[in-house]
């Protein structure tokens, strides 16, 4: 009788150990990965091939925008450094067409206005090319690739004129169009596409206490925009990434109160929920690599002179 009793303790252990374990790798997750070389906020991040490409950014309040590329391949955990950028800048974005990567708008240093300068840099070669200027120069903006079309959207003419308009880029033709504008002008959001879309997300309309939960949804086929449910928490400088068909919003500021948070928007219910936030908080760029997100540099305060920080963190979603 002992020995049964203390088998059926023995594989009840054994079973509770096996559901913690089970729960635990279901739910997500944070780890720290290899630090960035140079710290830097404002930079832009993409993805070539499976491995993310860090451009510009600052170090400091009041610093001049950055030259740097640096390149991390998550495989091995490592970086390396690429031919700098032509133009250094801050708060710029970047798209990627057919292997190619397009540096769109962003401004020199703070109260200056924004860049019309457009920098085509292909990684085969390590090299950069002057493309047409962007026709509203622009800094905090969004840009977004469908089709082989960049979608360049928001952004601000200079800190705190909030803009609404968006223009379309062909790398084809090296020609810009205009498109409906955004309803809300905004800088600092978060811009995602999924399912054909482009997700706007929060942002800022001026001042720092001026932040936007705001979701719209612009629809390149009938080229309008619709407003979907607000993202819970305002925020400015969302960070957003799409993962197996979720959208996911990380860090950001209300003002100069800095989140740690991550929210999750699915479109198909068109409803939040709640991820694990991160471990400290942060505002910085993301973006994803299969089924992780990384969160790049950035700063934990807005208030100056906020230096930069070269911490990676990895963000696994729950399956």
């Amino acid at each position: 009788m002992k020995r049964i009793n203390l088998c059926s303790i023995t594989l009840a252990f054994l079973a509770i150990l096996l559901w913690s374990f089970i729960c635990y790798s279901q739910s997500d997750q944070w780890t720290r990965k290899a630090d960035m070389p140079t710290p830097r906020l404002g930079q832009s991040l993409c993805v070539v091939e499976g491995k993310i490409y860090a451009i510009g950014g600052y170090e400091k309040a009041n610093a001049p925008g950055l030259h740097i590329v640096e390149v991390y391949d998550p495989d091995s955990d490592t970086w390396s450094v690429r031919a700098p950028m032509p133009t250094g800048r801050r708060q710029h974005a970047t798209s990627v067409v057919d292997g190619k990567i397009y540096a769109i708008g962003g401004y020199v240093n703070y109260q200056q206005p924004g860049l019309s300068i457009v920098e085509k840099y292909d990684p085969a070669t390590d090299s950069w090319t002057r493309m047409a200027d962007l026709p509203t120069p622009r800094l905090g903006l969004a840009t977004c690739e469908m089709d082989g079309i960049i979608y360049a959207i928001g952004g601000a003419a200079k800190i705190p004129q909030a803009l609404a308009v968006m223009e379309a880029y062909d790398p084809a033709t090296n020609t810009w169009t205009r498109k409906a504008d955004m309803p809300t002008a905004r800088f600092l959001f978060g811009a995602s596409v999924m399912d054909g879309k482009i997700y706007a997300i929060g942002g800022s309309t001026g001042s720092p206490d001026q932040v936007l939960s705001t979701v719209e949804v612009y629809d390149p086929e009938t080229d309008t925009w619709t407003r979907k449910a607000d993202m819970p928490t305002p925020r400015v400088a969302p960070a957003t990434s799409v993962v197996e068909g979720r959208i996911f919003a990380i860090g950001g500021g209300k003002g100069y109160d800095l989140q740690p948070i991550v929210e999750i928007y699915d479109p198909v219910s068109d409803s939040w929920s709640d991820g694990i936030s991160m471990p400290e908080p942060r505002i910085a760029a993301a973006c994803a690599v299969g089924v992780k997100i990384y969160y790049i540099g950035g700063a934990l305060t807005v208030t100056p002179p906020h230096p930069a920080v070269g911490w990676v963190e990895e963000y696994t979603p729950a399956q």
